[in-house]
């Protein structure tokens, strides 16, 4: 496994700890070698605050630009701490949210004067997450959605043409639509059940009332960081430069709904009415140990379009997230029963990285915005038990997966709590997490 570019330094020291002792644990997602950010609001506040997680507790950073804890930084970075987004923070581009990120390890650390004069203020600065209401961390103008899986695209596909599983297309383009930015919505929001038109017999006229085909989509996000002029792509070897951090991301999808609509434009309502999106944004520094090369493709596949290849991407494009899927159905809550997971697959195997999706988004002179996002779409895996979606490992709903307890799901239920997982793991360094991105089902709201 490589390192991408030498960017692994000390930041990313196995043997740092934290004077926020929960930090320390080894199953946290938030040692303080990860060091995400989100916005979190206290109770009884209206507007957000910037924060960085670390082990169960918040580190407020506009507390610390008043305490004079990062003084050190220049203007144009304490003030983005201050605001209530991470746009202003991501359009600083890498080489300043390195900077931020290094002062936040000194001031987290236990070993530092940073640290020790850090932890003199802790009952100012550092907040427990569980009096934080997370926000959207990130104001989106745009959200597009790809459908990087080759496993995903073969086994969707083999379920509507088993001839022909792949459209020609596939292996030479990184295939993709625009989404809905204006029903982004964080982890723990509810989600109606949406309404659409359906039509399940051929024979007659299509019906319009509640979805009952509703399934998630396990995916990968990328919020932009410095964007580009319109007119002006971005070189896939620059591509990394662009990117602030991941999140975990479920695109939830109306099946039956999509059947309909979905020829000859593409998704539609069927997916507009809610993505969910993980709280906090691992940074891409964060994920530099972690980065891995592009899964080797089958022989007789072509070679990428040369504005689609590069060997410092091919070597170290891609990054190694284990994912899961859980479900906590309401049947399971009343008898007092946990989640059960459904699925997990690896991020590693994707057929297109993420520079190679963003490389291709600005190829036509496109113009991406900081805090855009992009997502990879389902992320799954050659086990069937790697599938990152109900219409996969369902097939098409024939074939219902079983739960605990004897229930049963071919499509999502009212009352279903969907629950996406993501961490990286690797030999000589701290396992990092991302948190979970959830969501219950609530029934459709009157027309």
């Amino acid at each position: 496994m490589k390192a991408a570019n030498a960017r692994v330094d000390e930041t990313h020291d196995p043997r740092l700890t934290s004077w926020v002792e929960s930090a320390n644990a080894a199953d946290s997602d938030f040692p303080p070698q990860n060091l995400p950010f989100g916005v979190f609001r206290r109770s009884g506040d209206a507007a957000g605050t910037i924060g960085v997680a670390i082990g169960d507790q918040v580190l407020d950073l506009s507390a610390c630009v008043r305490a004079g804890l990062l003084d050190r930084l220049d203007a144009a970075l304490r003030a983005a701490c201050g605001v209530v987004t991470l746009n202003k923070m991501a359009a600083l581009g890498r080489d300043a949210n390195r900077q931020l990120r290094r002062a936040v390890s000194q001031l987290l650390r236990d070993d530092t004067r940073e640290g020790i004069t850090a932890r003199s203020h802790r009952a100012r600065v550092i907040v427990p997450a569980g009096e934080c209401a997370m926000v959207l961390a990130v104001e989106s103008g745009d959200y597009t959605d790809f459908y990087a899986s080759v496993h995903h695209a073969a086994n969707v596909g083999a379920l509507f043409r088993p001839d022909n599983p792949l459209l020609p297309n596939y292996k030479w383009v990184p295939i993709g639509y625009h989404g809905r930015a204006s029903s982004l919505v964080v982890s723990g929001t509810p989600v109606l059940r949406p309404r659409g038109q359906t039509r399940a017999d051929a024979a007659a006229p299509p019906v319009f009332g509640p979805t009952k085909s509703l399934d998630y989509e396990l995916e990968i996000g990328a919020y932009i960081g410095r964007g580009n002029l319109l007119g002006s792509p971005v070189s896939l070897a620059s591509a990394d430069e662009h990117l602030f951090g991941l999140c975990l991301v479920n695109d939830w999808s109306a099946r039956d709904i999509q059947a309909w609509e979905y020829q000859p434009l593409g998704p539609f309502l069927a997916k507009s009415f809610a993505t969910s999106v993980s709280p906090w944004v691992v940074t891409t520094d964060a994920l530099a140990p972690f980065r891995v090369p592009l899964a080797p493709r089958p022989a007789g596949d072509p070679a990428p379009l040369a504005y689609l290849d590069d060997a410092t991407d091919a070597a170290s494009g891609a990054f190694d997230i284990t994912l899961e899927v859980w479900l906590h159905t309401a049947q399971m809550r009343a008898a007092g029963a946990p989640p059960a997971r459904v699925s997990r697959g690896t991020f590693r195997d994707m057929y297109w990285t993420l520079g190679q999706l963003l490389a291709h988004h600005t190829s036509n002179g496109c113009n991406l915005r900081a805090g855009d996002l992009i997502a990879s779409g389902t992320v799954s895996n050659a086990a069937p038990d790697s599938r990152g979606c109900l219409l996969e490992m369902t097939s098409r709903g024939r074939e219902p997966v079983a739960l605990p307890g004897g229930d049963t799901r071919a499509f999502l239920s009212d009352g279903d709590d969907v629950i996406l997982r993501g961490w990286c793991e690797r030999s000589g360094f701290r396992r990092i997490g991302f948190g979970e991105c959830r969501g219950v089902v609530l029934p459709s709201a009157p027309v």
